[in-house]
């Protein structure tokens, strides 16, 4: 998760003290970011900033590196010293107390001021962000016809909500999935908005996605714990064909615009 990643950045490279001495490399092993990386090499490392899916590295008063990991980006960040640099890096940031090494991202910019404020204002609000504005993003929900589903990854509606929270935030509140957003009354956004921003910024804290309640979990059913790349306890998410953890109805999938939709017919009834 961005925001996550983020307070790693922070944790290691410790902004308050890096204001008064710079990084002692900002380099691009690979190449392709080698002259966005010369800019701000000598510049102090101001802090890092997620909103939804997008990172910004804060470089002196008005330089950010911005990065998009997409799906298969990682920016790995060790309180280690840096070894050989290993695969194609296109950043590495070294550190008094560690480095970071950015790989495979689907975006990788330097941004002044203009080109910062024209991305954030692409971006819906994010529920992770004390600044998020909920009603910006209903004012688009209540007047599309796009289903609820489909708005849910609508990065320009909502910022950070990927497909796991889509499913389980959708199961949560009981909705069809496929649902038009002008179909839905204020208070199941409001309902699911809230359950959101507790969810996200769970997952924040544990570094997993859980969207199970307490009545749910292993123990309390009696049941084996899931085994999942993503980790935690879901309802929906990935569980095709196995009973629903609350009604054993079948769990369903569909493809949306590219990516798995995951729901439960019996919770999540045609016009709910």
């Amino acid at each position: 998760m961005i925001h996550r990643l983020a307070g790693k950045l922070d944790a290691v490279f410790t902004p308050e003290l890096t204001t008064e001495s710079p990084l002692s490399e900002v380099t691009s092993p690979q190449g392709r970011f080698d002259a966005g990386a010369k800019l701000v090499a000598e510049l102090p490392y101001t802090g890092s900033e997620a909103h939804g899916k997008h990172l910004f590295l804060g470089f002196g008063a008005d330089r950010w590196i911005h990065v998009h990991l997409g799906l298969y980006g990682k920016f790995a960040v060790s309180e280690e010293p840096p070894g050989p640099v290993v695969g194609q890096v296109r950043v590495r940031l070294v550190g008094k107390s560690g480095h970071a090494d950015l790989r495979g991202a689907s975006a990788c910019d330097l941004y002044g001021p203009d080109e910062r404020r024209a991305m954030l204002r692409k971006l819906g609000p994010d529920p992770l962000r004390a600044d998020a504005e909920p009603d910006l993003a209903w004012r688009k929900v209540s007047n599309s016809s796009l289903t609820v589903a489909e708005l849910l990854m609508e990065q320009s509606v909502l910022s950070g909500v990927g497909n796991v929270y889509r499913a389980e935030v959708l199961f949560r509140a009981g909705i069809d999935p496929y649902r038009k957003g002008r179909d839905l009354v204020r208070e199941q956004w409001d309902g699911m908005w809230d359950d959101l921003v507790a969810l996200m910024a769970e997952g924040v804290r544990l570094g997993r996605i859980d969207t199970v309640h307490p009545e749910h979990t292993p123990e309390a059913m009696g049941r084996p714990p899931r085994k999942d790349d993503h980790g935690g306890e879901v309802y929906a998410y990935r569980r095709t064909g196995q009973p629903c953890l609350v009604c054993e109805t079948p769990i369903a999938t569909a493809g949306v615009r590219d990516r798995n939709l995951f729901w439960c017919p019996g919770c999540q009834k045609p016009g709910s």
